[in-house]
């Protein structure tokens, strides 16, 4: 099979079409033929450093990719759920920017049929990353969450979730975005110097939640904003968010978390938004699009 994989790290000219061995399905494993994989600022952190979290380990040649959808094209023994041309999306580590990947049955779900191979290939690490940034915060209705970067993959994502729980949302992103942010049903707020009072004018009965899905300075301005440092959390702030003291979020996948983001998508409450799409080889093309820093939403690849 084809894939995308690096043998060096570096800038996106170290993306290169590769030739692997087809994976084959073992017991309770599946084949997923792929239609698109989602590209996130995790592969890009792998391309350009080496960085994976405990517990995971580049060999080069290394395939990058985190989150998928795609058609059943063979059943491991054990499978009884899945059959082949079951269309599917769902994830595997440093797998998925390839024409085949291997997965367990418990990292995948049924791709709606209502929905694009684009969006189903770009839901599954955002949206859970978002969720389960969500729920260790303890959103629920009533709260005004602050959420940094808000116009992102995981952004876009949690001000869905945070509304549709019932609370009222701030987000910050730069002012071409501020459209954007308000068609999701957030408050927008512009990043830089001022911020602080900026969102106080917008919530003068204070914030109940922060995340922060944009850095340093965002995470800063939340401990000034939120007195509980318990409902601050950051994926973007590793060792400023511990030295803090607040939440050091990692997303935790699971089936039932990924069906609960399915449905909200179903009934209309969660809509994907994909920034560009782009063939397999064009995967460099894809990373310099993320690193530019411009536009909303989700990139993608898309495999033929």
């Amino acid at each position: 099979m084809k894939a995308v994989a690096i043998s060096s790290f570096g800038s996106p000219d170290v993306l290169q079409v590769m030739e692997f061995n087809n994976p084959q399905a073992s017991t309770n494993q599946v084949r997923v033929r792929v239609k698109a994989a989602g590209i996130q600022p995790f592969d890009l952190a792998v391309r350009s450093s080496g960085w994976v979290p405990p517990g995971l380990e580049v060999k080069c040649p290394q395939i990058l990719g985190n989150e998928f959808a795609g058609i059943v094209d063979q059943v491991g023994e054990g499978v009884t759920d899945f059959s082949v041309g079951d269309e599917v999306l769902g994830w595997a580590l440093l797998a998925c920017y390839a024409e085949y990947v291997v997965v367990c049955v418990d990292q995948i779900v049924r791709k709606p049929k209502s929905m694009p191979w684009e969006e189903a290939g770009a839901i599954t690490a955002s949206g859970q990353t978002a969720h389960t940034a969500l729920k260790e915060l303890g959103v629920s209705n009533g709260d005004t969450v602050l959420i940094h970067g808000a116009a992102g993959g995981v952004g876009t994502v949690g001000v869905q979730l945070a509304r549709a729980w019932g609370a009222t949302v701030i987000g910050t992103a730069s002012e071409g975005n501020h459209g954007y942010l308000r068609s999701l049903g957030a408050i927008p707020v512009s990043y830089g110097d001022g911020l602080v009072d900026r969102v106080r004018s917008l919530a003068p009965d204070g914030v109940d939640v922060a995340f922060d899905a944009a850095g340093d300075d965002a995470l800063r301005a939340s401990v000034e904003l939120v007195p509980n440092k318990e409902r601050i959390g950051t994926i973007a702030s590793l060792e400023l968010g511990g030295n803090l003291g607040v939440r050091v979020i990692r997303s935790q996948r699971s089936v039932n978390r990924l069906t609960e983001l399915i449905d909200f998508y179903t009934q209309g409450k969660l809509r994907i938004h994909i920034r560009k799409t782009f063939p397999l080889h064009q995967a460099p093309d894809a990373h310099r699009e993320i690193e530019s820093g411009h536009g909303h939403g989700k990139v993608v690849l898309t495999v033929d």
